[in-house]
């Protein structure tokens, strides 16, 4: 498995001198139908992702993304079909705009800026985590906090943020581009999803030719310990059956 950070978070390379976007202004003009510019788009960060592949001398893999990360497994999908076994795509959306926007709660706090100071950064983002949480499940409260203390001290960076946020509004709706989408596809949504609500993954689920779509009651924009071995199992049953269809693959 590889898990790495995306360009302009954690301890990858930093677009510094592109300096802050003025995201609300931003926002307003994706409303509005006009186009949105930013420093990188999604299809760079997806660029990254072959690139790390490259790197490390790996032909291709099992692609899964998160929210987000959901949206560049996407893109790679469509832009890097040779380099892909299977998309899993997690919480994550079409980018079509005639969709149910998130409530207007929790995507108030998700786009507050964060305070700068550790306490009140932690703070912050605790409420952003309850906001966000899944109904269905008890609030994790020791382990937000100590996820959120150890994001701070590895790499506190809250611009980086502010420039994917712009990538995300710059690129659109991908919906004609998924529908030729060929890689086995599993799309997994909570049902109670406060920030993009389940209708982005049923969405992802229409376009993307023979997708399979799993919803699971309960769960919000997060991944309570409540729903990790439903997803483990699904995740996992998805990439053996995709190796399956491999040619020269033995049933198992």
């Amino acid at each position: 498995m590889i898990r790495f950070d995306n360009r302009d978070a954690g301890l990858s390379t930093k677009f510094e001198e592109a300096g802050i976007p003025d995201f609300p202004a931003a926002i307003k003009a994706a409303m509005e139908g006009k186009p949105v510019e930013s420093v990188y788009s999604l299809d760079d960060m997806a660029d990254d992702v072959v690139g790390l592949l490259d790197a490390l001398g790996i032909e291709d893999a099992h692609i899964c993304g998160l929210s987000m990360g959901g949206m560049i497994a996407q893109v790679i999908s469509y832009r890097h079909p040779k380099h892909i076994l299977s998309l899993t795509s997690i919480m994550s959306t079409t980018g079509n705009p005639a969709l149910p926007q998130g409530k207007p709660d929790a995507l108030a706090a998700v786009l507050a800026p964060a305070p700068e100071e550790r306490g009140a950064y932690v703070e912050h983002n605790m409420n952003v985590w309850r906001r966000v949480w899944s109904p269905g499940f008890p609030f994790e409260e020791k382990r937000a906090r100590t996820f959120l203390e150890m994001s701070y001290d590895r790499s506190y960076y809250p611009q980086g943020m502010a420039r994917q946020n712009m990538a995300i509004l710059a690129n659109g709706d991908r919906s004609l581009s998924l529908s030729s989408v060929e890689v086995p596809t599993l799309v997994i949504h909570g049902a109670d999803d406060p920030l993009i609500p389940v209708e982005g993954g049923k969405d992802t689920a229409r376009v993307i030719p023979g997708a399979r779509l799993l919803i699971i009651k309960g769960m919000g924009h997060d991944l309570p310990k409540g729903v990790w071995a439903e997803i483990v199992g699904a995740v996992s049953k998805h990439a053996v059956q995709a190796d399956r269809r491999l040619p020269g693959t033995a049933p198992g």
